[in-house]
């Protein structure tokens, strides 16, 4: 019986249509994307099951009122926290997040200026790097050579995390930041789901094109609605509901008008649609983690901190017990473009976060959207443009609804918001 289930399961996870373009997609179990998930996350769990077991002994034992020692204070940080969420919000200082600065128009026009490009730059290369790195092969020295393909999506993970610790934690050093309150384990959370919603990013280019991948990741307020509807039972203007059906429609549009192209890279697979669904659903976790962490006293780069911190120790532990880790700096050496590739991915992400801080620190949260949402169309235009992607002109109507649903969207909220402020009473 063993011998029809297993192989069903593998067609079911590798549509013939893509073996038959690409056989080496399969040449092992290892090859199978759900097997390396499954490995990825026992790797996981020998840290955090320990972990667990851990925090619940020091949580029981009532380890803060009668510990002591020098792992006292790590210890109190890692399980217990520096203070109470009771008295967390009370004197922080309220952020000029939504405030405009008081600075010249000139002076705040080069600041928006700056901080466009800057998330422009560093997220388009990004996306051309992550589309070369994950589809294109490495040492191909001769037309009938046809070179080597880099498969660990994992690895790349590690490296964008190790360089955003990395920068995070000089920057804690180099500026003043709040007294910090949050328990240390809290940030696993939100760590294990931003790894698994970034090794879903990577994994679906292998079965999907980048266009789709950023059209479905434009999407996901979809299922943010639907999921707000079914389990919170929120409630929706209707003009969300209007852009959300321009959404659906503008990704239909352009899948199915995708489906018919010659072009490999442009097939959509049962793989890639459920790996995508994967990034969706383990990116909102995050983003709602995090929400609730901001309860705590803390800055956005202490947030980015401590949220890296465990994805290092989580990513590096699982490379090392598969064996990965060296395998991957093995690549590195033989292909050394692949290792100015991996090093420039990580840059930009970790640039990248710090760009978007900033950016919504002075201008809002309203005017970022509206720079990454350009962000996405600029994307989807560049891949077209140097990875050969076909458009068809109704999947190109397709993406132009969903672009203007996102803007629409972007506007009716602000002018939700400044209707509403404007409804409170003024103070004199």
């Amino acid at each position: 019986m063993d011998f029809l289930v297993w192989p069903a399961l593998v067609h079911l996870l590798f549509p013939c249509a893509v073996i038959a373009e690409d056989p080496s997609l399969l040449n092992s179990w290892h090859d199978v994307w759900f097997f390396r998930f499954l490995v990825n996350m026992l790797g996981y769990a020998t840290i955090i099951v320990p972990g667990y077991f851990l925090i619940s002994y020091f949580k029981r034992s009532n380890y803060l009122d009668r510990g002591s020692g020098l792992c006292y204070p790590l210890i109190k940080t890692c399980v217990f926290g520096g203070e109470d969420k009771s008295s967390l919000l009370d004197d922080v200082p309220v952020s000029s997040r939504n405030e405009p600065d008081s600075g010249s128009t000139v002076k705040q026009a080069l600041k928006l200026m700056f901080c466009a490009a800057g998330l422009q730059a560093s997220y388009l290369t990004w996306g051309v790097l992550q589309e070369r790195v994950m589809t294109r092969s490495y040492g191909a020295v001769a037309p009938d050579h046809d070179g080597e393909k880099f498969k660990d999506s994992q690895f790349l993970v590690f490296m964008n995390r190790i360089l955003a610790l990395t920068v995070s934690g000089l920057w804690c050093m180099l500026f003043k930041q709040p007294r910090h309150g949050a328990p240390m384990y809290m940030y696993s959370f939100a760590s294990l789901s931003n790894i698994l919603s970034s090794w879903c990013q990577y994994e679906a280019l292998k079965f999907i094109s980048f266009p789709t991948q950023v059209l479905a990741k434009a999407s996901k307020v979809i299922p943010v609605m639907l999921m707000g509807k079914l389990i919170s039972r929120k409630s929706y203007e209707y003009w969300e509901y209007f852009t959300a059906v321009l959404i659906s429609v503008g990704v239909s549009m352009f899948l199915l008008s995708s489906t018919t192209s010659k072009h490999p890279s442009t097939v959509t697979t049962f793989s890639g649609v459920v790996i995508l669904i994967g990034y969706i659903v383990f990116d909102s976790f995050t983003s709602n983690w995090q929400d609730n962490l901001f309860k705590y006293k803390m800055s956005s780069v202490q947030m980015m901190f401590g949220v890296n911190l465990f994805s290092c120790l989580f990513t590096v532990g699982s490379l090392l017990e598969q064996g990965a880790f060296f395998e991957s700096l093995a690549f590195m050496t033989r292909h050394s473009e692949f290792a100015f590739h991996a090093v420039l991915l990580s840059v930009c992400s970790a640039c990248g976060q710090l760009f978007i801080f900033y950016t919504i620190s002075q201008f809002g949260a309203a005017v970022f959207t509206i720079i990454m949402t350009l962000r996405q169309a600029f994307a989807i235009l560049l891949s077209c443009f140097l990875y050969g992607h076909s458009v068809t002109i109704v999947g190109g109507f397709g993406v132009a609804v969903v672009f203007v649903a996102l803007f629409l969207r972007v506007y009716a909220r602000s002018r939700m918001k400044s209707s509403r402020q404007s409804s409170l009473p003024q103070k004199v």
